[in-house]
């Protein structure tokens, strides 16, 4: 079965690490517009992909937390200290190396899977750095609407984001053009997978690249949406999970699914879900997918075993439906 799942951050790596427990021909498609922290430092000073949502994906397709290699453990190991390196992971030193010195964050991606011993691909959605602007309401006293820019902006805003922009870092308005091979992904997939994640900061953008939001729609794979456990303060305080589609459905009016997954627990009035799915072509899937004990995490092994009742693989436990 070849997997696509599309996002970033911690979202994309629950998918991931379930996913792995499925299929071994596993391509994630990352969001590439992060400017906080060790990423958007690389950004800045060097002008190449942030390349800590891509490191993410490659360490959970990796195995690391199942006692992988000791490059999967390396790679992922944040520096401390006072000094320069300070908070740099070295991953993130490696892929920034691999974009300079090869010229192609596909192939130094590509490069790094291998030094990793992955058997899925990591792709960027975009191979340029792109920038989020959010319409928010909430912080002018009047109620009017401001834009805000950048990913971790708009991801801790103390306001509502109502929706989201996206160009090219230093072409405002210009449109972002995806990574070609992130399309023929998309394209050739059997199944596709958006969220769980930060909805308007790691979901949303892959469908404000036309070229992506086109094979997304065209695609003849399997669609399937993976809700959060929990909404986020700022990007999607007070969210039921069924808003969560409206505001799919609101960025990519053409965009059709085929199942939604979602944890019993997180979702106050199923039927609600339901109708939501339901209008966007999909029927709803609940069950208990959160990790015990973990806040706003999801189990993998819950998650793959949901997945593959969504998808008709084998059966899943029901208890409670």
């Amino acid at each position: 079965m070849r997997a696509v799942a599309l996002g970033g951050g911690h979202g994309l790596h629950a998918t991931l690490t379930a996913l792995r427990r499925i299929t071994k021909d596993v391509t994630a498609v990352v969001t590439v517009a992060d400017d906080g922290g060790s990423s958007g430092r690389l950004r800045r000073e060097l002008g190449l992909l942030p390349p800590g949502d891509l490191r993410q994906a490659l360490a959970a397709l990796s195995a690391a937390e199942d006692g992988g290699t000791l490059w999967a453990e390396v790679f992922q190991h944040r520096f401390g200290g006072s000094g320069a390196l300070t908070g740099h992971t070295v991953g993130n030193l490696l892929l920034a190396g691999l974009f300079e010195v090869l010229g192609d964050p596909v192939a130094g991606l590509d490069e790094a899977s291998r030094l990793l011993g992955i058997s899925g691909r990591v792709l960027p959605m975009s191979a340029e750095p792109l920038d989020i602007e959010g319409e928010v309401t909430g912080l002018e006293p009047d109620g009017t609407a401001s834009r805000i820019r950048g990913q971790v902006a708009v991801a801790s805003t103390p306001g509502q984001v109502r929706r989201i922009t996206l160009h090219a870092t230093g072409r405002p308005g210009s449109r972002p053009v995806a990574c070609p091979e992130a399309v023929e992904a998309v394209l050739s997939a059997d199944v596709v997978f958006l969220g769980p994640g930060s909805w308007f900061t790691s979901v949303l953008p892959h469908l404000l690249v036309p070229e992506l939001h086109d094979a997304l729609v065209r695609t003849s794979a399997t669609k399937v949406v993976i809700l959060n456990l929990e909404p986020q303060p700022g990007e999607t305080a007070g969210f039921s999970p069924e808003r969560h589609l409206d505001v799919l459905f609101e960025h990519a009016p053409r965009l059709r699914v085929d199942a939604v997954i979602a944890d019993r627990d997180s979702v106050p009035t199923p039927a609600s879900l339901r109708r939501a799915a339901a209008a966007l072509g999909g029927r709803a899937h609940l069950a208990s997918v959160a990790a015990p004990g973990v806040g706003g995490r999801h189990d993998p092994d819950a998650l793959a075993g949901c997945v593959r009742d969504a998808l008709g693989l084998t059966e899943c436990e029901r208890e409670g439906q």
